[in-house]
């Protein structure tokens, strides 16, 4: 009897030395190679009305840039590349203040371009350790005041001198392409500093898409866009759930969407409306979480087409 008992025991032992193992071999991964996998989705979206032509948005988001960071730093210039029409930053741009300064170098000839942005909490505050398992019970609401605060008024100035418009809980109208665009944003709903009277106000009639932007989805701010007549809603700060398991997916999203919605296409509805919407798995995470595994950092193109249209997308990046 102790003889089986002993090889119970080691069976155990071992099983659980694999298991060790494994979990440290997709952590190193994580760290070591996906985190520096950078890839542009694309995703082609016909909802301009009949006749329009083609817009081609770059959706920017979490890109949470340390000055260091050189491989990040050469995927944010080769975004000029795209050459899109219209530039969505959704927030999360730097993880220190020594950032601020590359990160508008690296984006280049991109502040060219017709650009909106929105700020996340690290546009405010530095990031701070975390345990990664809050995620797991209810999200990282810490408060901005307890980490070091960043010079936000710099980073809202680079955006501004470049000519590109602050959303946050603001709304604005833009002519791109010939495309008249009713856009509104808030500001982080991460720490309750979004304006909902914003996001429910009413839709330009004249605009031919009425499209949302904010910083973290979360459904509160989705209810107010869509129900006010928004068609687009265009979000990030969920890092398209960070650490999934494949072939299932996320399973956190930092906020209350749920899970099945944390990166990509998908719909919201609300009062009998609905809007498309596009969350970023976003370019970085926080140096204190330096990890991915299955889900691979990117930055997003989405081509909006007119419902009648046939489009063939541009060659790919190289």
């Amino acid at each position: 009897m102790g003889g089986a008992v002993m090889t119970r025991a080691g069976a155990v032992v071992r099983v659980a030395g694999a298991v060790a193992a494994v979990g440290a071999a997709c952590v190193a991964y994580g760290v070591v190679v996906e985190r520096h996998r950078f890839v542009v989705r694309r995703f082609t979206l016909p909802i301009l009305p009949a006749g329009s032509p083609t817009v081609r948005v770059l959706h920017l988001a979490d890109v949470h840039l340390l000055a260091r960071q050189r491989r990040k730093l050469r995927f944010l210039a080769s975004l000029q590349g795209i050459e899109p029409d219209l530039v969505v930053n959704t927030g999360d741009n730097v993880s220190e203040a020594a950032a601020i300064e590359p990160f508008f170098a690296a984006l280049g000839r991109l502040l060219d371009k017709p650009g909106v942005f929105v700020f996340g909490s690290n546009d405010y505050a530095a990031p701070g350790f975390t345990n990664p398992l809050s995620y797991l019970v209810g999200g990282t609401r810490s408060a901005r005041r307890e980490r070091p605060l960043l010079p936000t008024e710099d980073l809202r100035s680079g955006f501004a001198d470049a000519g590109w418009v602050d959303l946050n809980n603001r709304r604005t109208t833009l002519d791109v392409r010939g495309v008249r665009l009713d856009v509104r944003g808030t500001d982080d709903a991460h720490h309750r500093l979004e304006d909902l009277s914003v996001a429910q106000g009413p839709v330009d009639p004249a605009a031919a898409l009425t499209i949302g932007v904010t910083h973290a989805p979360y459904l509160r701010v989705l209810d107010a866009f869509v129900s006010s007549g928004v068609g687009l809603v265009i979000a990030g700060h969920t890092h398209g759930g960070q650490v999934c398991v494949p072939g299932h997916g996320a399973l956190v999203t930092n906020c209350d969407l749920d899970a099945e919605r944390a990166k990509g296409i998908s719909t919201h509805l609300a009062d009998g409306r609905i809007a498309v919407m596009h969350v970023s798995a976003g370019v970085g995470s926080s140096p204190f979480a330096p990890y991915r595994f299955a889900c691979r950092p990117e930055a997003s193109v989405l081509t909006l087409t007119a419902v009648d249209a046939v489009y063939e997308p541009p060659p790919r990046l190289s």
